[in-house]
């Protein structure tokens, strides 16, 4: 039986969007190139990742020749909003109080992150 699509992108998607989300629009070959940098991926790995997101309404596409253009469909920001949505769900019962306490208690924070979070809760954007 085949697995259930993520609801939330996969680390590979999240690279690939990445690319996407900075550039714009691009073709599998310059995703490819783009992610080599930093992560050894054949070409056919990131053409069958690329497709997913596409199935799945992340991306859509152009043809420009004989190539596919690929495109984000949704942004970084409300892909950040659905990933954390998701995490508040399934890891903090719904609770924002409760990852706000355990970003505040597990993570080190610097006095610049502690000052623009009292900036954000008085109501300061700067």
């Amino acid at each position: 039986m085949a697995r259930p699509k993520s609801k939330t992108l996969t680390l590979a998607e999240q690279r690939i969007m990445n690319v996407l989300w900075s550039k714009g629009e691009a073709s599998v070959r310059e995703i490819t190139e783009d992610l080599s940098k930093d992560h050894d991926l054949a070409y056919t790995t990131v053409l069958t990742t690329t497709r997913i997101l596409a199935d799945k309404g992340y991306v859509g596409f152009r043809k420009n020749g004989r190539t596919h253009i690929y495109a984000p469909l949704i942004s970084r920001k409300a892909e950040r909003t659905s990933a954390v949505s998701n995490m508040l769900r399934n890891l903090f019962d719904g609770s924002p109080r409760a990852l706000a306490q355990h970003l505040i208690e597990e993570d080190k924070l610097t006095p610049e992150d502690i000052q623009a979070l009292r900036n954000l809760l008085d109501g300061d954007k700067s």
